[in-house]
C-alpha cells in the first residue's frame, strides 16, 4: 500500500519532544492562512474536525488531516513532512522551538495509483 502521507526522522525527533510535553498529537495541513501550506501540529482534539476535512493517515502515531477542498488539489501528491530551522508564524506547537513543520511532496508514479492507502472523510479517527 503506498501511504499518503510520510515523515522523515527528523520530524519524528520534534514529534517525540513535543509529545513528552503535550501527549497525543495530531496534524493539519493549513490551507495559506497563517503560514503558507505549512503541516500544523496540534494536541490531538486540540482542531475540531468536521465533514470538510480528510484523514490522510498517521505519521509517528499522529493522525493528519487536511480539507477537503485542498485536498482535491493535493490528492495526486505524496506528501512528506519534514522540519527546517527558523520560526514559522503559525499556531503549531514546534514554533517555540524556532523550527517548523515543513510539507515535501511528489507526484505518484503511475503503478503506486492503484495502491494509495484510504482516506476518510469528515470524521476524527
Amino acid at each position: 500500500m503506498t501511504p499518503r502521507v510520510k515523515v522523515t526522522e527528523a520530524a519524528k525527533a520534534v514529534i517525540n519532544t513535543l509529545t513528552n510535553t503535550h501527549g497525543e498529537l495530531m496534524f493539519h495541513q493549513s490551507g495559506g492562512c497563517c503560514d503558507g501550506s505549512s503541516p500544523m501540529c496540534f494536541e490531538k482534539g486540540e482542531l475540531m474536525i468536521n465533514e470538510t476535512d480528510v484523514w490522510l493517515g498517521t505519521i509517528h502515531n499522529c493522525d493528519f488531516y487536511m480539507s477537503a477542498d485542498q485536498f482535491e488539489y493535493w490528492k495526486h501528491t505524496q506528501l512528506t513532512v519534514d522540519v527546517i530551522e527558523g520560526r514559522g508564524s503559525s499556531f503549531s506547537l514546534e514554533i517555540p522551538l524556532g523550527i517548523r513543520f515543513v510539507i515535501k511532496s511528489r507526484i505518484y508514479k503511475d503503478n503506486e495509483v492503484d495502491e494509495l492507502s484510504p482516506i476518510h472523510v469528515g470524521e476524527m479517527i
